[in-house]
C-alpha cells in the first residue's frame, strides 16, 4: 500500500501547547457566538432543526466533562443530574426547548468551570503510554473538534435566526481568473483514509487502497451564476432531472431555489446572517440539498463525484504516489490556502486560493462549502468503532449522504483531507454546495 506521510512527532510540551491553543480557540469562538445575542435569543429555538444556542453551550461543557474529567481524569461527576438533558441521543432537537435546561448564566458558569479543571488536568496528564485515549492527545483533540463542530452548528442557527445581524466579518477578497472548467484525474490506485493522523475519527480509518477509473472533476465548486442557469432553464419544473425521491421531496417541500433565496423583480436576493443582498454570481452555490445538487448535475450532463473520487482529487500526489493531508500538502491550513475558521461569513469567489489547489489543479476542495458526493455514508473495510459507537456506526447506511471538504464555518482542527461529514439528502440549512464530475470515457 502507498505510504501516507506521517505528521511530524511533537514533544509532550509542544503537544500540550497545541492542545491548549485549540481548546482556547474553540472557547473564544463559542463565546463570540453566544455573547452577541441576549439571553432570550440564547434560550429561543430559531428552527425545529436546531437546538437553542444555550443547549449547545452547556452540551459542549458536559461532553468535555464526560470525556476528559471523568474518563481521562477519573473525577466524580460535577452535576450528574444534567447528563440526560445534554445527551444528543436522548432528546431530538425539536424537544430540547421544553427541557429544564440550564439558563444562560449557569450554562456559561458550568462550561467555564469545566474548562478550568480540564486545563489543570492537561498540565499533569501523560500524553503517551498504552492508554489509546491519551496517545497523541487524542481525547483532548476529540473535545477540541467537538466544540468547533458545535460552533459550526451554532453558526447555522445564527443563519436561521430572524432579526438584525448579530455577527460581522469582512468579505473574502475578490478573485477573477480564467480557469479550465474541469481537471482530469487519471485512472489508478490511491490510499484513502488514514492510519497516522493522530486526531482522526473512527470513520476516517483505516487507510486502504482504492483503484479508480479516470474521471473529470469540476475545477471549482458550482457557482451561483451557473445554478441560476439551471433555475432559469426550468430545472425545478422538470422531473426528468430528479430522482424519484428527490422529485417527491421537491414537490412536497415546494422547492424552487436554494434556501434563503427569493426572487424580486427578476433579481435573486438572499438572506445571509440577517442581511438581505443580491446573490453574487461568482460565489459557490450554498444551502442546496443533495437532491438539488444531483438534479443540477443531471441537467448539466454530469454527475456528483463519489466520495473516493473527491478524496483522490484532494489528496493524491501523482508525482510521489502518496496521499497528502491536504490538497496543497501537509502543512496546516493558512489564510492563503483555504477559507476556514469563520474568518468570513460566506464562501470566497470560485477560483480563489490558487496556493491551495490540489496536484490535479482542482481548487477550493478545502473550505468555502461542504461538497455533496454521490456516496452513502458507509464504513471503510475493517472499520472499528472507537471510542464510542454513536459517533459514526449508528449512522452508517443509505439514509445519509457523504459531504467532504469543510466550509467557511469549519475550524482547521476539524477539517482535513480524510474528514467525513454526512447528512440527510433533504438538508439545506447546512453550509453545503457541490461540484460535478464525469467519467473519462464520456464525451
Amino acid at each position: 500500500m502507498t505510504d501516507i506521510l506521517e505528521p511530524a512527532s511533537a514533544t509532550p510540551e509542544a503537544l500540550r501547547e497545541r492542545i491548549a491553543t485549540e481548546l482556547l480557540a474553540a472557547r473564544a469562538r463559542t463565546a463570540a457566538l453566544t455573547d452577541c445575542v441576549d439571553d432570550h435569543d440564547l434560550a429561543a429555538q430559531h428552527s425545529p432543526l436546531m437546538s437553542p444556542l444555550v443547549w449547545d453551550l452547556a452540551h459542549i461543557g458536559n461532553q468535555e466533562e464526560l470525556w476528559l474529567l471523568r474518563n481521562v481524569g477519573g473525577r466524580d461527576p460535577m452535576h450528574p443530574e444534567i447528563d440526560p438533558l445534554y445527551d444528543a441521543f436522548e432528546h431530538p432537537r425539536s424537544e430540547r426547548p421544553s427541557l429544564p435546561l440550564l439558563p444562560p448564566v449557569e450554562a456559561r458558569a458550568y462550561a467555564h468551570e469545566v474548562r478550568g479543571r480540564v486545563l489543570d488536568l492537561l498540565a499533569g496528564t501523560p500524553l503517551e503510554g498504552p492508554e489509546p485515549l491519551l496517545q497523541g492527545g487524542f481525547a483532548f483533540g476529540l473535545i477540541a473538534q467537538h466544540e468547533q463542530q458545535h460552533d459550526e452548528t451554532m453558526l447555522i442557527t445564527h443563519q436561521l435566526r430572524q432579526g438584525p445581524a448579530a455577527l460581522v466579518a469582512p468579505p473574502p477578497p475578490p478573485h477573477q481568473e480564467l480557469l479550465p472548467a474541469e481537471v482530469l484525474v487519471p485512472a489508478g490506485p490511491f490510499t484513502m483514509g488514514t492510519d497516522t493522523e493522530p486526531w482522526a475519527l473512527d470513520n476516517e480509518r483505516p487507510a486502504h487502497l482504492v483503484d479508480l477509473p479516470g474521471y473529470w472533476l469540476d475545477t471549482t465548486p458550482v457557482s451561483n451564476g451557473a445554478y441560476q442557469a439551471f433555475i432559469a432553464d426550468g430545472g425545478y419544473r422538470e422531473p426528468r432531472w430528479w430522482t424519484t425521491e428527490g422529485w417527491a421531496h421537491r414537490c412536497a417541500a415546494g422547492l424552487r431555489a436554494p434556501l434563503f433565496w427569493v426572487e424580486d423583480g427578476g433579481q435573486w436576493l438572499r438572506r445571509r446572517f440577517g442581511t438581505v443582498e443580491p446573490v453574487p454570481a461568482d460565489e459557490p452555490v450554498l444551502h442546496v440539498s443533495w437532491y438539488e445538487a444531483d438534479a443540477y448535475a443531471r441537467w448539466a450532463g454530469r454527475r456528483l463525484p463519489t466520495e473516493a473520487e473527491w478524496e483522490k482529487a484532494a489528496r493524491h500526489d501523482p508525482a510521489s504516489g502518496r496521499s497528502r493531508r491536504y490538497p496543497w500538502g501537509d502543512e496546516a491550513p493558512g489564510p492563503e490556502l483555504a477559507n476556514l475558521g469563520q474568518r468570513h461569513l460566506q464562501p470566497a469567489p470560485v477560483g480563489s486560493y490558487p496556493a491551495g489547489q490540489s496536484p490535479y489543479g482542482a481548487r477550493q476542495l478545502m473550505g468555502d462549502v461542504w461538497e455533496w458526493t454521490a456516496s452513502d455514508f458507509r464504513p471503510y473495510p475493517d472499520f472499528r468503532a472507537w471510542p464510542y459507537r454513536e459517533y459514526s456506526e449508528v449512522f452508517f447506511g443509505p439514509e445519509y449522504k457523504v459531504l467532504r471538504g469543510g466550509c467557511f464555518a469549519v475550524a482547521p482542527v476539524a477539517c482535513r483531507g480524510t474528514f467525513r461529514n454526512w447528512d440527510y439528502p433533504v438538508r439545506r440549512q447546512i453550509f453545503a454546495g457541490f461540484r460535478t464530475a464525469r467519467s473519462a470515457d464520456t464525451a
